[in-house]
């Protein structure tokens, strides 16, 4: 998302030789959506993948609704025609005849959760689309549209400072039902780096300066948990970025984390953290440092925080 949208200023140039470089790091799965950008990010993707479309997992979702103008609508739509007019735009962007995975990106309050899963699973036997996932699904949802058809994948934020589907059932419903679980935003939106240390640091126009978990006094309470981590990550002779990451995949091996950059140097941090081991005891302290709730401020403005958990 972040190589052409919600994070400040894009550079195409940097961004698709950070692409390139994570296929030849043995990168596969690259996650986006029609809604970032609106439909730019899509593209990028199908210029990364030209040529090579059979060494990667491309993975696109639906649901936050794009005006046939191309704008965003700030709707959430979930209904089976919108869907089924939707891929075909979002194969095209791509350049590919077929989605590995798409998931429903939101979950539209308005239609029943079995009419959205309904038309996924038309697009997987026609052939259209492998497997499907949804995303920021409350824990009974995801059961209703498994019942329709199978999940692959349960997309929802995970991090360090952000533990809610440890709480809310998500986490224990997916691994009943054989679910994969996708984390997203690993790193708590840079958060958890340690390089973000006031608003000033962060572009103009940069998604986060509307979080409220980054608001000046909300960010110097989480940067007290972030020290913390930073004395962790200085002890084993790692980043505090990839102690975060490892802390993700050290939750299972149905965990996949999808950490975003814009820049070569970080994606090769990022990578290098699957090689970070964490024992019992590191992961017991990790644990009191940063606990379900210690994090200040909501994850998204309140707009949005109403789409989740759903």
């Amino acid at each position: 998302m972040g190589m052409t949208f919600a994070y400040g200023p894009a550079d195409d140039a940097e961004a698709l030789r950070t692409a390139h470089r994570a296929l030849e790091l043995g990168v596969t799965l690259l996650d986006t959506a029609d809604f970032y950008g609106p439909h730019t990010n899509e593209e990028f993707v199908g210029r990364v993948i030209a040529g090579r479309r059979d060494d990667v997992v491309v993975s696109s979702k639906v649901g936050n609704e794009v005006s046939p103008e191309g704008t965003i609508t700030g709707k959430i739509n979930g209904r089976p025609e919108y869907i089924r007019a939707t891929v075909e735009g979002t194969l095209r962007r791509l350049g590919t005849d077929r989605l590995d995975l798409y998931y429903l990106h939101r979950i539209d309050p308005d239609v029943p959760i079995e009419d959205s899963i309904g038309a996924l699973a038309e697009l997987v036997a026609a052939g259209t689309v492998r497997h499907i996932g949804i995303c920021e699904a409350s824990a009974a949802t995801i059961r209703r549209a498994h019942a329709v058809h199978p999940l692959s994948a349960v997309q929802t934020e995970y991090s360090l400072s952000t533990r809610d589907v440890e709480v809310n059932g998500v986490l224990e419903t997916v691994r009943e039902l054989g679910i994969g679980f996708v984390a997203y935003s690993p790193l708590g939106r840079g958060l958890l780096t340690g390089r973000i240390r006031s608003l000033d640091t962060l572009a103009e126009h940069d998604f986060r300066r509307i979080v409220p978990r980054f608001q000046e006094e909300n960010l110097a309470a989480n940067l007290t948990v972030v020290e913390r981590l930073d004395a962790v990550a200085a002890d084993k002779g790692v980043t505090t970025g990839q102690l975060a990451l490892a802390w993700v995949l050290a939750q299972g091996e149905d965990v996949i984390a999808i950490p975003g950059t814009k820049r070569v140097a970080y994606l090769e941090e990022n990578v290098a953290a699957s090689d970070v081991r964490l024992s019992a005891d590191d992961l017991a302290a990790l644990d009191q440092i940063a606990p379900y709730g210690s994090t200040v401020g909501d994850r998204y403005p309140a707009g949005s925080m109403a789409t989740l958990n759903r």
